[in-house]
């Protein structure tokens, strides 16, 4: 079994990425954020297994906010904006001369 912190690796370094392909040069739909959120959920669910109680010895489905917290992941939808961010700043430094600029 993967420890917590390969499993953080992998869903970073793999799976976010895969996602977010492109997106910094566009910008997000309210649906489309909510279906990122949607997606990012059942992803670390699925990445990170069920949760069992150890006290009552029984079953437990983790909420989203604490799922995020438990993992320490950054949102989604925050990741996909400072992408965006970081993009705009990489083309208002190419110059009036280029095409990215100009668009």
């Amino acid at each position: 079994m993967l420890y917590k912190s390969m499993k953080n690796k992998i869903y970073s370094t793999i799976i976010l990425p895969f996602v977010l392909y492109r997106r910094e040069t566009c910008s997000l739909t309210l649906r489309e954020e909510r279906r990122l959120r949607v997606f990012e959920n059942m992803t670390l669910r699925r990445v990170f297994g069920p949760k069992g109680d150890e006290v009552t010895l029984e079953w437990i489905q983790l909420r989203n906010e604490k799922l995020n917290y438990q993992y320490n992941l950054l949102n989604i939808i925050r990741v996909t904006k400072s992408r965006r961010m970081r993009w705009a700043v990489h083309v208002a430094r190419l110059g009036e001369e280029k095409i990215a600029y100009r668009v």
